[in-house]
C-alpha cells in the first residue's frame, strides 16, 4: 500500500501505511533536529537505519515529509513507516545470466565477467553472483554463502569454483586453507618485469585509506605469497608493459594488485593501486584492473581426481593486449608446467 499522497511525498511506496510508529514531540524539545529526536525516541533502531528512512521519505511530521536536519517546534505528530532494508533481500534468487564453465553434482565452475560482484555487501545488496547462483541452482540456499568458497574482485574476470554440497564445500575450503588449489592469473602491468619473481610480504588494510590494502610488517598483517613469471613484453606510448602469469598460494584481498604495485609493477587500468602509473595511463581507455583468472586446478571433492580448467581472457583484455603490442600467442593454453 502507499502512503497517502501529500505535496512532499514524491509518490514513494511503502510497505504498509498501517504499519507505522507514531509519537508526539515534547514541547520542551523545540529546536531539536528531527534525526536527533528519532534516535532518542527509537533507540531500538540504528542511527544509520533511521537516516535511511528519513532520506527515503518514510518519516512525516504533521503529515509532511521532512529532512533529517528539520528543526522541530514541539507538539508535532511524527509517523515513521519502517522500511525493509536492502540487506533483507541480499540472499534472494535473481535471474542473472551466468557463464557456467563446468558443473557436476559436487561443484560448479563459473567464468565470472568483470563488473559482477561475487557476494552481497554494502552498496551491492542485489545483482551479485550469489543471487544468480540461487536462481540457477536453488539447492544452494541450504549452503553457507550459497556454496561460494573464494572470491574474485568485482572487476577481475575469470574462473571460480562453487560447491554444490556441504561435503564438497568442506573439502574445497580445506584445500584452499592448505594452499592446494592452483589459481593462475594473467596480469598486464606497467614496467619491465623480471623473468621470474616471488613476493612474500604480509598484507593488511591500509590505515590511511580503507579502500586499499597495503604491504606491512610481519607482525601487522596476514602472510601472503604470490609467484609470477613474465610471458611477454610490450609497450604503450614508450612505456614498457609486461604480461605476467601469477599464481597465488594465499588468497588475501587485492593480493596480486597490492603485491605487484609494491615492487613497482602496478596493473594497467587499476583504479585504486596507481601510485606508480604513468601520467598518460588514461589514454588506455581501460577502466578496470587488467587481471584475469585463467586457470583453476584442484582435487575433485568426490572423485579425488585432479581437475584443471582453463578460460581464455575476455574480449576487452584481448583488445588491450593488441593495444600494448603483445601478441596473443604469448598467452598460455593451460597452466601445466607453469609456476607449479
Amino acid at each position: 500500500m502507499a502512503l497517502p499522497q501529500t505535496p512532499n511525498s514524491n509518490g514513494i511506496d511503502y510497505i504498509d501505511d498501517e504499519d507505522f510508529i507514531a509519537f508526539e514531540i515534547p514541547w520542551d524539545s523545540a529546536g531539536a533536529r528531527l534525526d536527533k529526536m528519532l534516535a532518542v525516541t527509537l533507540p531500538d533502531y540504528s542511527r544509520s537505519r533511521l537516516q535511511t528512512w528519513v532520506e527515503a521519505g518514510a518519516v512525516t511530521v504533521d503529515g509532511e515529509v521532512r529532512k533529517a536536519r528539520y528543526l522541530l517546534k514541539g507538539g508535532e505528530s511524527v509517523r515513521v513507516f519502517p522500511q525493509e532494508m536492502p540487506e533483507q533481500h541480499a540472499f534472494a534468487a535473481e535471474n542473472l545470466q551466468l557463464a557456467v564453465h563446468a558443473a557436476d553434482e559436487s561443484l560448479i565452475v563459473i567464468n565470472k565477467p568483470a563488473g559482477l560482484v561475487v557476494h552481497p555487501a554494502a552498496g551491492n545488496w542485489s545483482g551479485t553472483l550469489l543471487n544468480g547462483l540461487l536462481f540457477h541452482f536453488p539447492e544452494l540456499v541450504n549452503l553457507p554463502r550459497a556454496g561460494i568458497v573464494h572470491r574474485l574482485d568485482k572487476d577481475t574476470s575469470g574462473l571460480m569454483v562453487v560447491a554444490r554440497t556441504a561435503i564438497a564445500q568442506t573439502a574445497l575450503v580445506r584445500q584452499l586453507q592448505a594452499h592446494l588449489v592452483n589459481r593462475h592469473y594473467l596480469a598486464l602491468v606497467w614496467g619491465a618485469a623480471p623473468p621470474l619473481g616471488k613476493i612474500a610480504t604480509p598484507i593488511a588494510r591500509d590505515t590511511r585509506d580503507r579502500l586499499r590494502m597495503a604491504v606491512v610488517n610481519k607482525d601487522q598483517g596476514k602472510a601472503a605469497l604470490t609467484h609470477f613469471r613474465r610471458l611477454a613484453q610490450g609497450v604503450f606510448m614508450g612505456k614498457p608493459v609486461s604480461l605476467l602469469e601469477c599464481r597465488l598460494e594465499t588468497g588475501r584481498t587485492h593480493q596480486i594488485r597490492v603485491h605487484l604495485e609494491s615492487i613497482g609493477l602496478p596493473l594497467l587500468g587499476d583504479p585504486i593501486y596507481r601510485k606508480q602509473v604513468p601520467h598518460f595511463a588514461k589514454e588506455l581507455a581501460f577502466h578496470r584492473q587488467a587481471l584475469h583468472a585463467f586457470a583453476l586446478g584442484l582435487q575433485h571433492p568426490q572423485t579425488e581426481q585432479l581437475c584443471n580448467w582453463y578460460q581464455a581472457p575476455p574480449s576487452d583484455f584481448m583488445a588491450l593486449l593488441q593495444l600494448v603490442q603483445i601478441d596473443a600467442s604469448a598467452l598460455p593454453t593451460d597452466a601445466s608446467g607453469s609456476l607449479s
